[in-house]
């Protein structure tokens, strides 16, 4: 697909093209994930399920560094592309593969030197901080394969080639799935299995996104001086991106804090029913995080073509198609936790426990597609500012203070009423500052330069 087509093309045509390949890939990598937790869950164990949710703050934070970059560039991408700004385009597509190299070995150096002392800060007891160090162990030596293969996989959906993104990830995946059960039973590697399955997986996509764009009759492809850092560039998608790092890492201080309140009042049960809950919500959030990245170079074309319209219209229906996701989630978790947690575990009380807080944190879900929509929508157009704002709203003005004083009554319970309260919040808070921006918008009161 040609880049101009995203300003010619229907809305709902182009939403379908981008947002379906992009939501296959999204649910792809979450069930990649899932795959994980269900192999170990059920090949090593409960306390290697409560070991692999302590290092949730840890992935949380790997994918804060990998979307400052990735995130900001690929809105950088599709704004230059609708400015017909090709050099500086793929200037910006080397930049990525320099960044993401550069963050990645200094956040593997640290992350391994002061290893055991975070996974403690994290959440781990004595029982699992053996699990949660083989897993990280691994994950953080492939750490930079992982940043890239993200980074140049997201611009690959902002240049126009949303398919070829779509089976990168699924490539991923399947390669996942099959290496897991070899390295985990066959090899009997345990948890670290898990880990070496993930990288050699990332490895593959990785040199298959390489060569995707090392053609030179592509409009997007590498060039020998896009690999030097620009700093207009580099400041330019740092400042984008930084809504999305601070979201993850936010959502790392969070996790760290949910962790460490479930330990106190439930132990290693509460933690591992947690990871269960956790993998199960990030699947519809991903897909819902799909249908957003499918918007995002239709949003960000359009925006720099100054056609209000089709920027509207693309906003709305991917508010529309959010809420019948997030209500379909809703739907499944409160009608069949059950079976849910017993995919991952066979122990009862830990499927009891998974069970309540399931039901407890998806309660306003209906509602919360249109929150994570607004945020990315900001985002898309360049609006670092608004983005970072609503991302932080959620976690840190309205979670966190619930996290402090809900479990002081309630116990694991109060961790568990404080996310959808937050969500209902942040909800309400989205919706006006939404109202209020696109009124500007109208009346042709809203410039970014980029």
């Amino acid at each position: 697909m040609l880049p101009t087509t995203l300003g010619t093309e229907s809305i709902g045509k182009l939403l379908r093209q981008f947002a379906i390949p992009a939501i296959i890939a999204m649910t792809a990598s979450s069930l990649y994930n899932m795959v994980d937790s269900i192999f170990i869950g059920q090949g090593v164990g409960t306390l290697a399920i409560s070991g692999l949710a302590v290092t949730f703050p840890f992935m949380n934070l790997a994918a804060a560094f990998g979307s400052l970059v990735g995130v900001g560039a690929s809105t950088m991408i599709s704004v230059k592309l609708g400015q017909k700004d090709y050099d500086t385009a793929r200037k910006v597509l080397g930049n990525v593969v320099s960044l993401n190299i550069i963050i990645g070995i200094l956040f593997t150096v640290i992350s391994l030197l002061f290893l055991d002392p975070i996974l403690y800060f994290f959440g781990a007891s004595s029982n699992t901080i053996s699990y949660a160090r083989d897993y990280m162990i691994i994950i953080l030596c492939g750490n930079i394969i992982t940043h890239c293969y993200l980074g140049l996989n997201s611009a690959m959906r902002s240049s126009g080639m949303p398919k070829q993104a779509m089976a990168a990830t699924i490539l991923t995946v399947v390669l996942n799935a099959i290496l897991d059960p070899i390295f985990i039973f066959v090899f009997d590697l345990g948890i670290a299995g898990a880990a070496y399955a993930t990288i050699l997986a990332q490895i593959v996509s990785l040199v298959w996104l390489i060569i995707s764009f090392s053609h030179k009759d592509k409009v997007m492809h590498f060039t020998r001086k896009g690999f030097r850092l620009e700093k207009r560039i580099v400041l330019s998608s740092l400042s984008i991106g930084m809504s999305p790092f601070l979201m993850n890492v936010t959502a790392c201080l969070i996790v760290i804090v949910i962790n460490r309140t479930l330990f106190y009042h439930g132990g290693d049960i509460a933690i591992a029913a947690y990871g269960i809950i956790n993998r199960v919500v990030f699947v519809i959030v991903m897909i819902v995080l799909g249908l957003n990245q499918g918007m995002q170079p239709i949003a960000g074309y359009n925006f720099g073509a100054q056609n209000k319209e089709r920027v509207l219209k693309v906003l709305k229906m991917t508010i529309i198609y959010a809420t019948v996701i997030t209500t379909t989630g809703f739907l499944i978790c409160e009608i069949f936790p059950y079976y849910i947690a017993r995919v991952f575990t066979s122990d009862e009380n830990l499927i009891s426990e998974a069970v309540v807080g399931m039901r407890y944190v998806v309660m306003v879900f209906p509602i919360v597609g249109l929150q994570m929509v607004s945020s990315n929508f900001f985002q898309s157009i360049g609006m670092a500012r608004q983005s970072i704002f609503l991302s932080l709203t959620r976690q840190l003005i309205f979670l966190l203070p619930g996290l402090l004083i809900f479990p002081l009554f309630f116990g694991t319970t109060g961790v568990w009423i404080s996310m959808p309260l937050s969500d209902l919040l942040a909800t309400i808070v989205a919706l006006v500052m939404l109202l209020y921006y696109l009124k500007k918008f109208r009346n042709d009161e809203l410039i970014i330069n980029l």
